[in-house]
């Protein structure tokens, strides 16, 4: 099982992770063809090298257009105590605003304090300041975009986990509902982004399993719409209800609301390195303070040696002489959306030498009963006879690999730690085959020798 370890003594963002992903091997230009599909407007991706107190690092930003300004009255500032304008989701661009951000930045959509300005000149030589509009978006605004995209179900399916564990959290710190919780246009999309890429980033890497150790908040205060905020931030602080965390040595706010959310939603807690993980290589994504630590997310990258598995399960059966082959179909699909781990039919003789079909399912012993209900329910026998079975399996990891004709995910059956099978999954190839207009068979045979190659690199 491939999995990372993520040591996050800087603390952690969803930029800083990403930049990790990306210095491990996910190639800027998958994310930027994936990224494509959510239709954001315009954007450029920034992603650099960057050296912090002696180790070499990737860093990823987000950079909007010019432009696009918008600037702020005094009175202005008081009407959004209910927006969702932390830290990292309202700013004027400077990559020192993206994700960790100094002291004088507020919390509550401040834009231009004098303060500000003297910070935004100490750091205007690392990237040009972009403007940007004053729009609103609540989470199901934020989770049409992404809907409404042709991304994997997988992926739009853990990208509302993290973003609901996000608005969650911001409604509880202001009394609000998760409806009357909004993102700020620019934190929408570069919020998006850093969400989205972390995620297709770990799929494009075959990662099945994050651990995370105890997570670096920072401490102090930082100035906000109300006077000072306590470090971890309110809404970091609910994220991190549950996991290990230590304030560290820096007075700043290293762990964000996004990088605390994608490590909730995504990580297994791990104070050390388990000690069945091998790491393979070291990855860094930099974060933008200059501090008197590296400001550095550290990713282990390596896999869980597994052997197979021994495991005991139910195998039920019944014979059905009286039922058309439609109706087969249709209980069998409905026992493997219920939960069965296999279920499928075969054709028997029996009594006076009537051609039937055997029902048969394989079930973990708390799914029996639920999966019975639906036979006895659908199918047209009196009875099922049912025993326990030992198996073996494989242990089992998925990656994704690049064709001629687009990104498809395969599986992969391991012993040992050495691939036994290697198979294409066919809903991902389908929908690549359909989109490139070309024959599925050939789609499937380019991934098969793309996972292949990936097994020798």
């Amino acid at each position: 099982m491939k999995a990372i370890y993520l040591e996050t003594f800087a603390g952690i963002s969803g930029n800083m992770l990403l930049g990790a992903l990306i210095d491990a091997g996910f190639p800027i230009e998958v994310l930027r063809n994936e990224l494509e599909k959510l239709s954001l407007g315009e954007y450029e991706l920034v992603c650099q090298r960057a050296n912090k107190l002696g180790i070499d690092a990737q860093y990823f930003n987000v950079l909007l257009p010019h432009g696009h300004e918008h600037s702020h009255n005094h009175e202005e500032h008081h009407h959004h105590e209910e927006h969702f304008h932390c830290q990292e989701y309202a700013h004027t661009y400077d990559p020192s605003h993206h994700e960790h951000h100094h002291e004088e930045h507020a919390h509550e959509h401040h834009h231009h304090h004098d303060g500000e300005h003297q910070h935004e000149q100490e750091h205007a030589h690392e990237l040009p300041h972009t403007h940007h509009h004053h729009e609103h978006r609540n989470l199901k605004a934020v989770m049409d975009i992404i809907e409404a995209s042709s991304l994997s179900q997988s992926i739009k399916g853990k990208a509302r986990e993290v973003f609901t564990a996000i608005a969650v959290a911001e409604a509880k710190v202001h009394g609000k509902t998760v409806e009357e919780v909004h993102f700020h246009e620019v934190g929408a999309i570069d919020t998006i982004i850093d969400i989205v890429g972390c995620l297709l980033g770990l799929e494009y890497l075959g990662i099945e399993r994050v651990y995370v150790g105890k997570i670096t908040t920072g401490y102090g205060f930082v100035k906000c719409a109300h006077g000072l905020m306590p470090v971890p931030a309110p809404a970091t602080a609910e994220l991190l209800q549950g996991l290990p965390q230590i304030k560290g040595s820096v007075a700043k706010e290293l762990t964000t609301p996004t990088g605390a959310a994608l490590a909730k939603v995504l990580g297994t807690t791990a104070v050390e390195l388990p000690a069945d993980f091998i790491s393979e290589r070291i990855a860094y994504g930099a974060g933008t303070w200059d501090i008197e630590i590296p400001n550095v997310l550290r990713v282990h990258v390596g896999k869980i040696v597994e052997a197979a598995i021994d495991e005991a399960v139910i195998e039920a059966a019944c014979n059905i002489d009286d039922m058309s082959g439609e109706l087969f179909a249709y209980v069998r699909d409905k026992l493997l959306e219920a939960g069965a781990l296999d279920a499928w039919a075969e054709p028997i003789l029996m009594k006076k030498g009537r051609p039937a079909y055997k029902l048969c399912f394989l079930s973990e012993e708390e799914k029996l009963d639920e999966l019975l209900e639906i036979v006895f329910a659908e199918a047209t026998t009196l009875g099922v006879r049912y025993h326990r079975v030992e198996r073996r399996v494989l242990e089992r990891k998925s990656a994704v690999v690049a064709t001629a004709y687009g990104s498809v995910t395969v599986k992969y059956g391991l012993c040992n730690g050495r691939a036994m099978n290697i198979a294409p999954e066919y809903e991902s190839c389908k929908q690549v085959a359909m989109e490139a207009g070309v024959p599925l068979k050939k789609v499937m045979q380019c991934a098969q020798a793309s996972a292949e190659e990936l097994l020798h690199e």
